[in-house]
């Protein structure tokens, strides 16, 4: 608990409970005016009392994770050469395992003598449009 009374979380709570009663006084306020014939306010009066409880959740939150962070980390074991460190000896995951990536060889399709006329034409325009660099797609003789 001595970790929750740090200056840096005794800044914390003074925030959390300033911006809980700001957000509160806010809904009430919102509450007031919808009741003098407002009723645009009613949305306002519901929703400063929900930004109130996501204050009060981030703070318990982050306070849970303080608390619960000061579980050791435990060093990295050597692995031999034919274990699997993701598998201990029951046959259960014990961590995850990162591996290097496989790489792929990318092979061109082959064409099999048969190309699409529409696909040939194109390829024949991307040729003429490589081969005239200053050439508008309009001045294209095909």
């Amino acid at each position: 608990m001595k970790r929750l009374w740090t200056p840096a979380w005794i800044a914390r709570h003074v925030v959390t409970v300033v911006l809980v009663l700001a957000f509160l006084a806010l809904g009430w306020w919102q509450i007031s005016r919808a009741a003098g014939g407002n009723t645009l306010s009613w949305a306002y009066a519901f929703e400063w009392p929900i930004f109130a409880g996501f204050v009060v959740f981030v703070w318990w939150r982050e306070a849970r994770h303080t608390l619960r962070g000061d579980e050791p980390e435990r060093p990295a074991e050597p692995v031999a050469a034919g274990d699997d460190p993701a598998v201990d000896g029951t046959g259960s995951a014990t961590r995850p395992v990162v591996r290097r990536p496989v790489r792929v060889a990318r092979v061109p399709a082959a064409a099999g003598g048969m190309e699409d006329a529409d696909l040939a034409a194109y390829n024949r325009y991307l040729s003429w449009l490589n081969a005239n660099p200053g050439a508008r797609p309009g001045d294209y003789p095909g």
